[in-house]
C-alpha cells in the first residue's frame, strides 16, 4: 500500500516568467497600485492578496521586474523589520501577557519557547544577508518552565 502524502493540496506558481497576456496593466501602474496600497497601511503580503483578488494581477514580479518589497523600499515606504520576523514578535509579545497572567499554563510558555527560537533562527538569517542590522538583538521573555 503506498504512502500517502498529506498537505498536497495547494496552488503552483506558473511555469512561465512571464506576464499572462489577459493582464493588461502596465508596470507603472502596478507600481502605482502598491505605492497607494501601501499609504493606507497594508502589508506586503496583504497588497498582494489585494492585488490578486481585486486588481486580477496574479503575481508582480512577471509584470514589473520587481518584487513588492523592493518596489516599497524604492519609494521609501519599506517596513523596518521584515513582516514574518515582525508577525513571529507581536506573536511573542501577546503570548508574553498571557504567561504573564497564567505563570502555570505550561503549554503556552513551551509556544512561547518555540516562536522564541524561531525569532532568534530568522534573525541570524537577516543579520547575515544584511536586512537587520548586526546590533538588532530579539530579548526573550521567558528563559526557563521552571
Amino acid at each position: 500500500m503506498p504512502k500517502k502524502e498529506k498537505g498536497r493540496a495547494h496552488s503552483t506558481r506558473p511555469v512561465s516568467r512571464r506576464p499572462p497576456n489577459w493582464c493588461k496593466y502596465q508596470p507603472e501602474e502596478v507600481e502605482a497600485f502598491i505605492i497607494k496600497l501601501a499609504k493606507e497601511g497594508h502589508s506586503a503580503s496583504k497588497i498582494g492578496t489585494i492585488l490578486r483578488d481585486q486588481y486580477a494581477i496574479p503575481l508582480v514580479k512577471p509584470i514589473t521586474g520587481k518584487s513588492i518589497t523592493d518596489i516599497l523600499e524604492a519609494a521609501g515606504l519599506a517596513p523596518s523589520m521584515p513582516e514574518d520576523l515582525a508577525n513571529l514578535v507581536k506573536k511573542a509579545q501577546g503570548l508574553a501577557v498571557h504567561i504573564d497572567k497564567n505563570n502555570k499554563d505550561l503549554h503556552n510558555k513551551r509556544s512561547m519557547q518555540v516562536i522564541e527560537a524561531r525569532i532568534h533562527k530568522l534573525s541570524r538569517y537577516y543579520k547575515r544577508t544584511g536586512v537587520l542590522p548586526k546590533k538588532w538583538k530579539y530579548k526573550a521573555k521567558v528563559a526557563s518552565i521552571t
